[in-house]
């Protein structure tokens, strides 16, 4: 029998522009295209039994609505819903239509508000479920600043009519996110991003902590379960890392548990995703302990390879690019 874990011994991220604050550590529920809404919906269940009550959800996940009745019985079981926070993304192919795409994710999830609301990714650029990394949507197209802010705009209209508590971005840039800061009128309060022991992007985790902005970390050990096609021959794996596996055996933990409290330490916010009991028990257990040495800190931001594992092919907007254009090299957003 698995013993809960307190959630009030949790620590808890604050946000600098509102005085709010998230659990830090979220149970991811991207189940990729092998596992099923129902094994994810059965997993969040469970994981709020544990002692979660920080669920990172997307529309594009296909997964809302059962997930949304779990957290209706949780709420039913006593869960006060102000104990949970459930954040939710609009999609690419939503960006000029952001609140009916919120009302659907409220609808699914049952709820009457979301904590956080992402723009899941700057490029209004769609792709079809499981196609492979080469895939290229007719309709895609590059970042333009403009067209983005008329859907920050949307975003904050939500704010305004009280069915987001907080509004923010993912899968941003240090350039575009110093366009956003500068023309919003509600600043982002969160940027989810990859981040692990491998890919710690320091410039844009800087920008994000220096604004007040909560860093949200997906993939926070690596996304060893990610599909075949988004593998390259150039990717690491942050858990077989020596440094990372040393500092395990010295706390007598597993290499995961590392990763996570590393993250928390840091001042980032992980959200694992997992389906196995034992798994998401053990990274909310990270989240409390071992505290690590700042010399094992040290030599963990020493481990940093910038291996980006979650590259984002499929949202390139013309034949015979690289991947890194989506990234803005050198600091230039490509047009």
């Amino acid at each position: 029998m698995i013993e809960p874990v307190d959630p009030a011994l949790v620590p808890r991220q604050l946000i600098g522009q509102t005085g709010d604050s998230i659990p830090a550590i979220g149970l991811g529920t991207f189940g990729s295209d092998h596992i099923t809404a129902a094994q994810i919906a059965t997993a969040v269940s469970d994981a709020i039994q544990v002692g979660y009550r920080h669920i990172d959800c997307a529309a594009v996940y296909g997964n809302e609505a059962e997930i949304g009745q779990v957290l209706n019985e949780a709420q039913t079981r006593g869960v006060a819903r102000d104990e949970l926070w459930v954040t939710s993304k609009v999609w690419n192919d939503r960006h000029h239509e952001v609140e009916a795409s919120c009302e659907a994710s409220l609808r699914d999830l049952q709820l009457d508000h979301l904590d956080l609301f992402l723009v899941h990714w700057p490029f209004p650029n769609h792709h079809d479920p499981g196609v492979s990394v080469e895939a290229r949507h007719a309709d895609a197209q590059p970042y333009v600043h403009e067209r983005y802010m008329e859907t920050w705009a949307q975003m904050e209209r939500l704010v305004d009519r009280g069915l987001v508590r907080h509004i923010g971005t993912s899968n941003m840039t240090v350039p575009k996110l110093e366009l956003v800061l500068r023309d919003a009128t509600i600043a982002p309060a969160a940027n989810e991003m990859e981040l692990h022991p491998h890919f710690q992007q320091p410039d844009l985790f800087d920008t994000v902590t220096q604004a007040g902005i909560v860093p949200i970390g997906y993939s926070p050990l690596g996304s060893p379960a990610r599909p075949e096609r988004d593998r390259t021959d150039e990717d690491s794996a942050p858990l077989d890392d020596p440094i990372i596996t040393d500092i395990a055996k010295a706390h007598g933990v597993h290499p995961a548990t590392i990763a996570i409290r590393w993250a928390v330490q840091r001042g980032q916010i992980p959200i694992p995703f997992s389906t196995t009991q034992r798994n998401y028990h053990s990274n909310l257990l990270a989240s409390i302990g071992p505290v690590l040495s700042s010399d094992e800190m040290a030599s963990i931001t020493a481990a940093d390879r910038d291996c980006r594992l979650i590259k984002g092919q499929v949202f390139l907007w013309r034949e015979g690019q690289d991947w890194q254009d989506l990234w803005d090299p050198n600091g230039i957003i490509p047009t």
